[in-house]
């Protein structure tokens, strides 16, 4: 853990831990001073059989095992992508983080709770033409917690916003 806390970058479904954007944001905590560490969760997505995103509850688990320990030993943010925001959203309900940066959260999943999130210093990145999460529901979720909100000319991988992406963790991170 660096002098400056530890970041947890979620990947989305069926994407990577060497994902683009978790390694643009991994780069932007490192140069800050901020240790970071980007869980796989493929094994998990694979798991069709559990339900349409794969084994989420396990997703879940994984994601709060980390978390706990990196609490406990200083300031922690939660970061993710698509299905990588939502389980960073919900396991910010159960470990103390000082802070979450969400990209293209959805606001609702099939068989799944809506998007929760602990009330810390939140900053979201979402395309105004996300295909899969309308930007409508992005904005009402930022708008009832006064989030910082980026929405961005892009869909929902957000591949034309990496960098503008990155930018808007490193400002969060400034600002804990």
């Amino acid at each position: 853990m660096s002098a400056r806390g530890h970041c947890i970058l979620s990947h989305g479904f069926e994407s990577g831990p060497d994902a683009t954007k978790v390694t643009a944001l991994a780069e932007a905590a490192e140069r800050l001073g901020w240790s970071h560490e980007r869980p796989d969760y493929t094994d998990l997505d694979a798991r069709r059989e559990v339900g349409g995103h794969g084994d989420v509850p396990a997703r879940v688990q994984r994601l709060l095992v980390r978390a706990r320990e990196a609490a406990a030993r200083g300031p922690l943010v939660l970061a993710g992508s698509s299905l990588g925001a939502w389980i960073s959203g919900h396991v910010s309900l159960q470990v103390g983080v000082a802070g979450l940066f969400l990209m293209a959260p959805p606001t609702r999943m099939r068989g799944a709770p809506p998007l929760e999130a602990a009330q810390v210093p939140t900053s979201l990145v979402h395309g105004w033409d996300d295909e899969l999460i309308p930007a409508a529901e992005v904005v009402a979720w930022a708008q009832a917690r006064k989030a910082r909100l980026l929405l961005v000319d892009d869909s929902h991988r957000l591949s034309r916003h990496v960098e503008a992406s990155a930018q808007a963790f490193a400002q969060l991170l400034e600002s804990l």
